[in-house]
C-alpha cells in the first residue's frame, strides 16, 4: 500500500528542514573557527549623575560594582560583549523640605543590575612606545537594560519603586596578556540611562530633578582566554 501523499509532503519536508539545519551548522562551524570567545569578571565603582540623590539617600554619590561576561573576538580585532553587573548599597530615607535634609533613619536599598551589549574594536599596541608595547588598547559603544530597585521599610506601594530602563555607553581600556590565556586590564565607562528616575512624586531625585540613572564607572578586569 503507497502512504498517503501528505506523508509523502511531510517527508520530504522534514528532509529539506534538516538539510537546510545541517548546512547551517556547518556554516557556523566554519565562521566560528575563526573566533576567540574570552569570558571575563570586573570590579569597579561607578559615580551616579544623579549625585545629588544617591548621595542624600547612601552618604555617597559613588559606590562599588561588580559583574562580568564573555566576548568574541574577531580575526579582524572588532569585537561584542555581553556583561552583567550589579550596584547595591543601603542608606536610609531622607525628607526634603523647603531646601533642607531631613534623615528618617529607616533603611533604605537601592539596587541597579545594568545588562549591557557593547560592539568595538581592538587596537594594536604602541610598538614606538616601549612602555604601551604589552598593552592592547580598545573601544567600544552599546546599550543596556538597567533594573532599579529601591526598598525600604514601611514602605507603601506608591513609595516602592522597581522597574527596568534602556540606556547607552561608551567604553574604553586597555589589556596586559599575563599569560597566553589570562590577562588583567583597566576601563573606563559612561552611560546615560534618560527618564528613568523621578517620576515618583515621593522620591528624592523628583524633588532634585534628576532623571538620569546614568554616571561613569571605572573597573578593574580580568580575562579568561586567548
Amino acid at each position: 500500500m503507497k502512504p498517503p501523499a501528505t506523508w509523502i509532503i511531510r517527508l520530504r519536508a522534514g528532509a529539506c528542514v534538516a538539510a537546510i539545519l545541517l548546512m547551517s551548522a556547518t556554516s557556523a562551524r566554519a565562521q566560528i573557527a575563526g573566533f576567540t570567545l574570552r569570558g571575563f569578571g570586573d570590579i569597579g565603582a561607578t559615580t551616579f549623575t544623579a549625585d545629588q540623590s544617591f548621595d542624600a539617600i547612601l552618604g555617597s554619590a559613588t559606590g562599588k560594582v561588580f559583574g562580568g561576561g564573555v566576548e568574541v573576538v574577531l580575526p579582524s580585532r572588532l569585537f561584542a560583549s555581553v556583561r552583567a553587573s550589579r550596584f547595591r548599597e543601603s542608606g536610609e530615607r531622607v525628607f526634603l523640605f523647603d531646601g533642607m535634609q531631613f534623615d528618617l533613619g529607616i533603611s533604605t536599598t537601592i539596587t541597579v543590575t545594568p545588562v549591557q551589549l557593547s560592539g568595538g574594536y581592538r587596537f594594536r599596541p604602541f610598538r614606538r612606545v616601549r612602555v604601551f608595547r604589552r598593552i592592547v588598547p580598545y573601544a567600544a559603544a552599546g546599550m543596556g537594560w538597567y533594573g532599579f530597585t529601591e526598598t525600604s521599610q514601611f514602605a507603601t506601594d506608591q513609595e516602592r519603586v522597581a522597574d527596568r530602563f534602556t540606556g547607552f555607553h561608551i567604553l574604553g581600556g586597555g589589556e596586559v596578556a599575563l599569560r597566553r590565556w589570562l590577562a588583567v586590564g583597566g576601563e573606563l565607562q559612561w552611560a546615560t540611562v534618560p527618564g528613568a528616575i523621578g517620576d515618583n512624586a515621593n522620591s528624592v531625585a523628583h524633588e532634585f530633578n534628576e532623571t538620569n540613572l546614568g554616571g561613569t564607572t571605572w573597573r578593574f578586569k580580568v580575562v579568561v582566554g586567548r
